[in-house]
């Protein structure tokens, strides 16, 4: 048995199913010779002239660009470029109608040619490359590719992608030649006029898939371009093949059929049966693309039809408008309904209008008359013949296809392998009822087509955002893991350097504070509750009683226990916050306040006893102090009562007492600086007055009655803080009365005469004072053994005796001595008839320990630095 290339060798031909045989009408335009057409004044390219996605845009508007420039580029293999036809400026880049049934506007580049016809500097009409074999497969594939060459027979497949899906399984090279569409008749003359270069395509395109036979189909109705071919093709190993002329031979699919009897698979290509099929015109623009290096910037276009005067075939630039076609070669229009349509009677379409430009794919002008073409065809019901079914050369149905395509019921249209329909219009031509089954072909795949195009697009965002998800639940797992692992880190590092037990040990000492805060927390709530539901209970029974004012009582109480239990909490906050840790209460705040008192009182004596004596008192000894110091004396006694009239009155409870107090301590003290600023020289007198011995005596009283209050109540803590701003000011004011009440008593003070001898009245208070005196010499002895050792002078007492003056010691110790004399003068005439009032005696007896402890330490160190400087001043004189 012969294999199939020994027989297509030995000339067997095969027949397709259907097909038709319509009037040729192709003589019209072969009666005359190739033309070319002039350049258009205007040029509009589309981008996209070929199945597949447009181009990008690599220019501009207000561009100049020259013949044979690319003006889009490609980056993927289902993209094509586009080139300009002429040199120009590109005025603009926008949307245009394109030849496409839809009728539909597209981006395109509309350029201005400026008629110089300047080619782009890569091409030379001298460069003439016939050594193609030296170049390798892939290398010619992007010239081609480069090119910018499509099917330029049909549906415009770019040839580059064609060729490289056929590398390596190509048996057959099918050279499509067939033209089996009326009137058409532009690949006859093509190759009539250049059968060599289509020759020399064939040996490029066989250079690249390298096929075990080479085929050209041609039918029977071309005898010049059957004789021109053989004549190019005499030494070739290609075989020349005229098939008979039935419509439509001139199909992919048929023609394969009629030369080889094999079958494209359903949703196949020729290439997965070994086989390949070009057109001839593509092989041209190979030709010219890879041995001239031109683009594919102009084709051969059948003008024909009776609304021609002179039908034939042109050569025109691409982009180049119909209308300037029409008007160029004697086109004259019907005055009622002319048409225009892109392709032959078959298979071509209506344009819109004749502003549509040339493309790839566009091989004829077909301008009928109304005779020649009717028109005005009206669609009737199907009856059902069956002549479409028998036309089909695709073997299909295309009456249930129309019938589904009608109602659009795509699903079945595509279980009907609507798709495998080549739209060849055989199905129309034959149908009685005139029906365009063609047109709901179209309609009806293109629906198809975009629906295909969501389903995916949605198929691909579905897999995106499943992808997305995948993606956020392995980089969530992958954190996870790095914590886990980062936590499992810290707990060995923790564990081999012992941070663990510590961090248990802080936890458990928190958790320790919190249960022993709570702890102390006073439980108040369940108190309140009680009162509360027991004052309900008493209202709601005085409610039934009739009563109109319930018994609060309970109410009152409670109040009166949260007032209690809110001064409780305040005052262990002051504590907190003074450092003090004993409990406080008004009492010992009101004797920390009178302590600090006597002893600002105390300094101040002390100071105005120092600054009273002359510089001589250590020889003569001073009797008494000047009259200054008596008023002075006087205004302090006063005002000493008064504050232990109102001590005795009103005993402060709460903290506002004691700042009061407090602001007390601070005006007797700026009184004691005030005095030591400002002290006159002090007079001596041989004794007082007998104002000065009450003056005296009142002071004396008022000092039992603060010692005995002082001895009450002694703290241990120091007075409160300082007073506010208002006790400032009010201090601020006492200061100013007791200042202006000084200087009113030195203005009205009688001059003061010296007494010889004292009175009766001073005998006896002299005898007071010295039976006093002696009762704290004896206490002090007593307590001065016992506490000797673990008591010592205050601070504030050592720093005040450290700071005491040589001078005012001296002045003190002759104070001291003339009292001593004075007192036992006394004493010696009233002793026996005179005694110490009940009063002074328990003053003397309340006296406190310590306190004479502390006294006679400041007076030993007084009496020892008033003894050095006495050495001293005595060592100078000498």
């Amino acid at each position: 048995m012969l294999s199939l290339i020994e027989q297509i060798k030995t000339g067997a031909l095969w027949n397709f199913p259907g097909g038709v045989h319509p009037p040729e009408n192709k003589q019209q335009s072969l009666k005359t010779t190739l033309d070319r057409a002039s350049i258009a004044k205007e040029i509009v390219l589309p981008i996209k002239q070929h199945i597949g996605k447009p181009g990008n845009l690599i220019v501009s508007a207000g561009d100049r660009v020259l013949k044979g420039q690319p003006l889009t580029k490609y980056d993927m293999s289902f993209m094509l470029p586009v080139h300009a036809p002429t040199s120009g400026i590109i005025t603009a880049i926008e949307p245009r109608t394109t030849a496409h049934p839809s009728g539909l506007s597209e981006i395109c580049i509309v350029i201005e040619p400026d008629f110089k016809e300047e080619w782009v500097a890569s091409h030379s009409h001298e460069n003439n490359d016939e050594n193609f074999q030296e170049k390798t497969p892939e290398a010619l594939i992007e010239v081609i590719r480069q090119a910018g060459i499509s099917g330029m027979g049909g549906a415009g497949f770019p040839t580059a992608k064609k060729i490289q899906a056929g590398l390596g399984r190509t048996e057959i090279l099918i050279i499509n030649a067939a033209e089996c569409e009326p009137y058409i008749t532009a690949d006859d003359v093509l190759m009539q006029q250049y059968a060599d270069a289509i020759i020399q395509g064939i040996e490029i395109v066989e250079h690249i898939l390298k096929p075990k036979l080479t085929i050209i189909g041609i039918e029977d109705n071309k005898p010049d371009a059957i004789k021109a071919l053989e004549l190019a093709a005499q030494h070739k190993d290609i075989v020349i093949r005229v098939i008979p002329t039935k419509y439509p031979s001139g199909g992919e699919k048929q023609l394969i059929k009629v030369l080889t009897n094999k079958e494209v698979p359903n949703n196949g290509i020729p290439a997965d049966i070994g086989l390949l099929v070009q057109n001839v015109g593509s092989l041209y623009a190979i030709q010219r693309a890879v041995c001239h290096g031109e683009p594919l910037i102009e084709r051969i276009v059948t003008l024909t039809g009776n609304a021609f005067r002179q039908p034939k075939n042109i050569w025109t630039l691409i982009g180049t408008p119909v209308q300037a076609l029409l008007d160029e070669f004697d086109y004259k229009a019907e005055r009622k309904l002319p048409r225009l349509i892109m392709g032959g009677p078959m298979m071509g379409f209506t344009l819109p209008h004749a502003n549509v430009p040339i493309t790839k794919t566009s091989n004829c002008i077909l301008a009928p008359t109304r005779r020649e073409i009717v028109s005005d065809q009206h669609e009737m019901a199907c009856i059902r013949c069956g002549a479409c079914a028998e036309a089909c050369p695709a073997s299909l149905l295309p009456q249930q296809l129309q019938w589904y395509a009608k109602a659009q019921d795509f699903d079945k249209c595509t279980e009907l392998n609507i798709k495998d329909c080549i739209e060849c219009g055989a199905c129309a031509f034959v149908c009685p009822s005139e029906i365009p089954l063609v047109q709901y072909y179209r309609q009806a795949k293109a629906e198809i087509r975009t629906r295909k195009e969501e389903a995916d697009s949605a198929e691909r965002a579905r897999q995106r955002f499943e992808d997305k998800k995948l993606r956020l639940e392995r980089d969530k797992a992958e954190r996870e893991n790095r914590f886990k692992k980062a936590a499992d880190d810290r707990r060995q590092e923790m564990k081999s350097s012992g941070s663990d037990d510590a961090i248990a040990a802080a936890i458990a000492r928190v958790k320790a504070q919190k249960t022993e805060a709570e702890a102390n927390t006073p439980d108040v709530k369940p108190a309140v509750a009680a009162a509360i539901a027991r004052a309900k209970e008493k209202q709601a029974q005085a409610m039934q009683q009739g009563q109109a004012e319930p018994d609060n009582s309970e109410m009152v109480k409670l109040r009166k226990e949260r007032k209690r239990q809110a001064r409780e909490r305040k005052a262990e906050l002051h504590n907190e916050i003074t450092g003090n840790t004993e409990p406080t209460s008004a009492s010992n705040k009101q004797s920390a306040v009178a302590a600090a008192i006597a002893r600002a009182k105390a300094k101040k004596a002390q100071q105005m006893q120092a600054d009273a004596a002359p510089a001589n008192a250590e020889n003569n000894g001073i009797e008494a102090v000047n009259e200054a110091d008596a008023k002075k004396a006087s205004v302090a006694a006063a005002i000493a009562r008064a504050k232990a009239r109102k001590a005795e009155q009103a005993e402060p409870e709460s903290e506002a007492d004691a700042k009061k107090a407090a602001v007390a301590a601070a005006i007797a003290r700026a009184k004691a600086r005030k005095a030591e600023q400002a002290e006159p020289e002090r007079k001596p007198a041989d004794a007082p007055s007998e104002a000065d011995a009450k003056k005296a005596a009142v002071a004396a009283a008022i000092a039992r009655a603060k010692a005995r209050k002082a001895e009450q109540a002694e703290p241990e803590s120091t007075p409160a803080d300082a007073p506010s701003e208002a006790d400032a000011k009010k201090a601020a004011v006492a200061a100013a009365i007791a200042r202006a009440k000084a200087r009113k008593a030195e203005q009205a003070e009688p001059e003061s005469t010296p007494a010889d001898a004292p009175s009766e009245a001073d005998a006896k208070k002299a005898a007071v004072a010295a039976a006093i005196a002696r009762a704290k010499a004896r206490k002090a002895e007593q307590a001065e053994s016992s506490v000797k050792e673990s008591v010592e002078a205050p601070s504030e007492a050592i720093e005040a005796v450290n700071a005491v003056d040589p001078k005012k010691a001296a002045v003190a110790a002759a104070i001291a001595r003339a009292k001593a004399r004075k007192a036992e003068q006394a004493e010696s005439s009233v002793k026996e008839s005179v005694e110490a009032p009940s009063e002074a005696i328990e003053a003397v007896d309340d006296v406190d320990p310590k306190k004479a402890a502390v006294a006679a330490a400041i007076a030993r160190a007084k009496a020892r630095k008033a003894e050095q400087e006495q050495q001293k001043q005595s060592e100078e004189k000498e």
